[in-house]
């Protein structure tokens, strides 16, 4: 007789109070600093013990990173960007323009997340030096989603003959950077929609053929 495995109790409690106490986090962090949020406020606004937090993050530290990591990943689900599948599907999109469409759609989604807590990274970085040291060293993390994205995309029909995968890859990892999209919407007020639409066209007239010669500009 075949038996039905049962949800894990235990562990769908713990997701959900790992959710709550980054959320809470994220929320703090925003609106007071990092420097300036103690564990205690977390607690509390997350409605957990304080020595929860000290259980499953052990500091404010690691908690301060899993704020990051949830932000890019959309969820506190530990796939990384290139297991995720929007970008697995994007780079199967059979044509270059079909790829950067989806590329773009799905980075702009993290951007959004991520853009917001970019001034949080630095002013924490400058209040515990050893902020930075949780992320190991190497190449930049973003840099490696997109120069996948980049082998993915030179491959196809209709993407130009002339553009190498470094190039495309460089071509990405600027366009598509946390800085640029905070410069397009933040300082000069464009909408997600309009950076997209403005992004999305400029990589295509710069790595695909037939594209159109110019962006649009629905801007008044």
């Amino acid at each position: 007789m075949d038996t039905v495995k049962r949800p894990d109790k235990r562990a769908e409690r713990s997701r959900r109070t790992r959710e709550k106490v980054i959320q809470a986090a994220r929320e703090l962090f925003l609106a007071q600093g990092y420097g300036a949020t103690s564990l205690q406020e977390i607690a509390d606004r997350g409605g957990v013990a304080v020595q929860t937090i000290y259980f499953v993050f052990g500091n404010k530290r690691t908690l301060f990173k899993d704020v990051v990591d949830s932000s890019i990943a959309g969820d506190t689900e530990p796939v990384a960007t290139m297991d995720r599948e929007w970008f697995r599907a994007a780079c199967a999109a059979p044509t270059a323009a079909g790829q950067l469409r989806a590329h773009v759609r799905g980075t702009r989604e993290i951007l959004g997340r991520v853009a917001p807590i970019m001034p949080l990274i630095a002013a924490a970085a400058a209040t515990d030096p050893q902020i930075a040291a949780q992320w190991p060293d190497g190449p930049d993390p973003r840099f490696t989603v997109q120069h996948a994205a980049a082998e993915a995309l030179t491959g196809k029909p209709d993407a130009r003959p002339d553009v190498s995968v470094a190039t495309a890859a460089d071509l990405l990892f600027g366009l598509l950077s946390p800085q640029l999209y905070l410069l397009f919407v933040q300082d000069r007020g464009w909408s997600p929609d309009e950076w997209e639409e403005w992004a999305c066209a400029t990589l295509t007239t710069q790595l695909c053929t037939n594209a159109p010669a110019t962006g649009p500009d629905s801007r008044s």
